[in-house]
């Protein structure tokens, strides 16, 4: 497909780009008709993700559709509407999907008005309002009250996470009733302990603090009865048995909700190793709960690149000895690392969380101890990874913010190949390594838990990618890679990445914070020996590393320190890494990375549309062949999925 584009648009900070499915038209029909169930159970679960953001926010949607499909093109602000409109689409609800802060309008109260007075009695009617007036009054507050809803996430410690996060996680409960109340359930001596408040909601009434279960006859029934329909569908053609099996607890656990089943289907997923198509679906990652014990939503269809699984494979084969040579602490060490596997996939269809925004790579189960007792199985996106790398070939960022000519054609050479074994390095083995000391529960962290785990695995990543160990797997040719990656990361932590913060604002998302704690840890800490300079010229700021030897010796500390924090619990010493280095933005260099960036033209963020699947079903109703297009545009593509699979709405 050499007239394949992969970027489609950009608009706002955004740019909307397509993924490519090498192969999938010459797939067994049975294959393709495992795939299309799967990714309709991925489709299906929309509309969670956008309630789980907000309770507001499928009104939201629903609101802004009405008014999109009223406005005419010649309106003068049409093009501010459609652009608000679809951050929104974008971000999955009304905050940024990054940030978390509050969208802002960039048209009026009074236009919004106008639009407004413009809906039928039956769009009113159906967004449940008496008229006209009051869809306004509703709609102004949510977009134009910035005291309301302002941020999905808070991270500020000085407030109460709860009450000043606009995610619907929680209703009429502050942060320490939900503290007090999961640690209430907790039973500290079990070492096999539930995620406890994974798959539900906690609210308050009338004293009485309860949980709302996600769950078929329970909260969001209807979206996940039509995910169990599909997955039932899957299980009639999956190729193995133990696929069978995985879905088979999936459907069980999404009809009770109990979160031992889904530990269960966890160890049994992480089993299932045979087969060329693989799947994610449910609640997984807890990014979005300050108080990191509600999950989000998500799904991800895949099928395992071949090619590139055998060059992964190599890294998993030595989980073993990448542990046994880490420089953390022998006691925070696994003695024997199990089921670790690595698989290189390309993604078929994104949903949930995992849609626009795509992760590169993943790594579960999340449960501590079935980690530690059975393994975890991680994924490199390929495909996702690609997509990206065609979309920047032509953005110019690496040229503006490497210090030298040199840094560049390090980067041009070996820059793809080191940031796609760093998340080799980071999934496979980095998330899979450690362990906890007696006692110490994986959530003791608390808010802080997540900025931790990733710079761990960001950190066991570094360290490991600068080893000779890399070129006796024939991993890569040369320590040109090594240093590749780390002036990327230097870079990035330090400067590229502040592109994507508001003015005056500080970090909030897990990942920024991670690079920038790391980043400015071993800036610090290197100072002594100029082991990164901080360089101007010609009125610009870079960062020159002087020494490689020594920033990975650096990097190595600070994995030190970190895997100490998590192993032992130390929420202190995690709060105060994380403040110190990870949060505050140096004013200065931020207004300047901006300014730099913005002369770019290239939006900081990328999102993803999926391809369109389509069963052709032949006279007897028998689906005869899955056909795969790439024409969709992204607001014809959101639009059709708020109505295929607008359940909940």
């Amino acid at each position: 497909m050499k007239d394949f584009q992969y970027m489609v648009e950009q608009f706002a900070d955004l740019r909307i780009l397509r993924y490519k499915i090498d192969g999938f038209e010459s797939l067994p029909l049975r294959q393709k008709l495992y795939i299309y169930y799967l990714a309709e159970a991925g489709l299906s679960g929309r509309d969670i993700i956008w309630d789980q953001n907000n309770e507001y926010n499928l009104w939201l949607r629903s609101c802004l559709e009405y008014i999109h499909g009223k406005i005419e093109l010649s309106d003068p602000d049409f093009d501010l509407f459609e652009e608000f409109y679809k951050r929104v689409l974008f971000a999955n609800g009304l905050h940024h999907h990054y940030s978390t802060d509050k969208l802002k309008p960039s048209f009026n109260t009074e236009t919004l008005n106008k639009w407004t007075a413009s809906l039928s009695k039956d769009q009113v009617d159906q967004l449940g309002c008496k008229d006209a007036l009051e869809v306004f009054n509703r709609l102004s507050k949510h977009l134009f009250d910035n005291s309301h809803l302002s941020k999905r996430v808070c991270q500020d410690e000085d407030k109460d996470l709860v009450q000043n996060s606009a995610s619907n996680f929680y209703k009429g409960v502050t942060q320490k009733e939900a503290e007090d109340f999961y640690k209430s359930q907790m039973d500290e001596q079990n070492p096999e302990p539930v995620s406890y408040g994974l798959n539900s909601r906690l609210t308050k009434d009338k004293e009485q603090i309860a949980e709302e279960i996600w769950k078929v006859n329970g909260t969001y029934s209807k979206a996940i009865e039509r995910i169990v329909f599909w997955l039932r569908k899957a299980a009639e053609v999956a190729e193995n048995e133990q696929q069978k099996n995985v879905i088979d607890l999936l459907c069980q656990f999404y009809e009770i909700g109990n979160l031992e089943i889904f530990d269960q289907y966890s160890i049994e997923w992480l089993k299932e190793q045979e087969g060329a198509i693989d799947f994610i679906n449910g609640f997984i990652e807890v990014y979005g709960d300050p108080l990191g014990f509600k999950a989000t939503w998500e799904s991800l269809v895949n099928i395992i690149d071949q090619e590139e699984t055998q060059k992964a494979k190599v890294i998993s084969e030595n989980a073993q000895w990448f542990e046994d040579h880490s420089p953390v602490a022998i006691n925070h060490k696994k003695e024997e690392v199990t089921g670790v596997s690595m698989k290189v996939i390309n993604a078929i269809m994104l949903g949930g969380d995992c849609y626009p925004a795509s992760p590169l790579g993943i790594n579960l189960p999340n449960a501590e101890w079935i980690r530690e007792v059975h393994g975890s199985k991680s994924v490199s996106l390929q495909n996702i990874s690609h997509a990206y790398e065609m979309a920047s070939l032509t953005s110019g960022v690496i040229e503006e913010f490497a210090y030298s000519a040199e840094e560049i054609e390090l980067h041009k050479k070996y820059g793809a190949l080191a940031d796609h074994l760093h998340t080799h390095l980071h999934e496979c083995v980095g998330h899979g390594s450690g362990k906890l000391e007696p006692g110490v529960r994986s959530d003791a962290l608390k808010a802080y838990g997540s900025v931790i785990e990733e710079a761990r695995a960001d950190l066991f990543g570094l360290y490991f990618i600068a080893d000779k160990k890399m070129m006796a797997l024939n991993l890569i040719p040369n320590m040109d890679v090594a240093r590749a990656q780390y002036n990327a990361y230097i870079r990035n932590g330090l400067m590229i990445q502040l592109a994507r913060i508001e003015q005056g604002a500080n970090i909030e998302q897990a990942h920024m914070r991670n690079r920038q704690l790391v980043c400015k840890w071993v800036l610090e800490k290197g100072a002594q020996n100029n082991v990164i300079e901080k360089v101007e010229k010609k009125g610009k700021t870079y960062f020159k590393i002087n020494d490689y030897l020594q920033l990975r010796q650096l990097f190595g500390d600070l994995l030190i320190e970190i895997q100490r924090i998590k192993s032992q619990g130390d929420y202190d010493a995690a709060r105060s890494l994380v403040e110190s280095y990870g949060v505050q933005v140096d004013k200065h260099l931020h207004n300047e990375v901006t300014t730099r960036y913005k002369g770019l033209g290239v939006a900081p963020y990328s999102g993803f549309i999926n391809p369109k699947l389509d069963a052709i079903v032949n006279n007897e109703g028998a689906i005869i062949d899955v056909k795969i297009s790439y024409e969709e545009s992204f607001i014809e593509q959101m639009k059709r999925y708020n109505t295929e699979y607008g359940l909940l709405s």
